[in-house]
């Protein structure tokens, strides 16, 4: 069975706040924004997905699900990223949805045939699919199935925690090292690294840093 796309997006006003030093508040919601554009393109031309959801409060998330024909969940979107996830994962889990697949706003470089891929790498429930982020530490992908078959707890060293978690569910996970998917953008560093990326060459988020001079900055 197809899953749905989970997309948590909490309000642009605390966007990207790790990423002060670098950018303005105002810069921070623009890059948050145009991150997002290109994550829900992605999601968006990828095959095999039966549905997208934004868990979200915030009114541009809002019009952006809608230009796309998401689905807006509002119901945890204030309780931090696993509690969005997890009650997005239940809402639809009681519809009768039987796999989930979850992923940050913050990964610009995420391609469809990397979502896809995940897709595809699920066979018979239940399943735990992951793609970490590059350094290993955190999750920026997890398919699921069924919607709770393991517990989730995202952050920045949750990688090998959801490995343990899956295990004690009495599941094998599936591991997936996708580099658009693991190129997530929380410090300035990472900017960097993003950059340096091919899979980030075609991106709005890419276009964006280039005509901002954000770039420049980093030097």
């Amino acid at each position: 069975m197809k899953p749905w796309a989970i997309l948590p997006v909490k309000e642009m006003a605390g966007a990207k706040q790790r990423l002060a030093p670098l950018l303005s508040l105002e810069e921070r919601i623009a890059l948050m924004q145009v991150m997002l554009r290109d994550v829900l393109a992605a999601l968006s031309a990828a095959q095999g997905l039966a549905g997208i959801a934004l868990v979200t409060l915030d009114p541009w998330a809002e019009a952006l699900a809608r230009e796309h024909g998401a689905r807006i969940i509002t119901e945890g979107a204030r309780e931090g990223h696993t509690g969005a996830v997890v009650a997005a994962a239940a809402a639809l889990q009681a519809e009768g949805v039987a796999s989930i697949l979850t992923l940050p706003g913050d990964i610009p470089a995420a391609k469809p045939i990397e979502i896809e891929a995940l897709i595809a790498a699920a066979s018979a429930p239940p399943a735990f699919i992951i793609a970490p982020a590059h350094d290993e530490q955190g999750s920026n992908a997890i398919l699921m199935s069924p919607p709770n078959a393991a517990k989730l707890r995202f952050g920045e060293d949750s990688y090998f925690p959801h490995l343990a978690a899956a295990r004690a569910a009495g599941i094998s996970p599936q591991i997936l090292h996708l580099p658009g998917i693991a190129m997530d953008i929380d410090h300035p560093a990472d900017i960097a690294r993003f950059a340096s990326i091919p899979e980030a060459q075609s991106t709005q988020t890419m276009t964006w840093l280039q005509q901002n001079g954000t770039l420049g900055r980093l030097a």
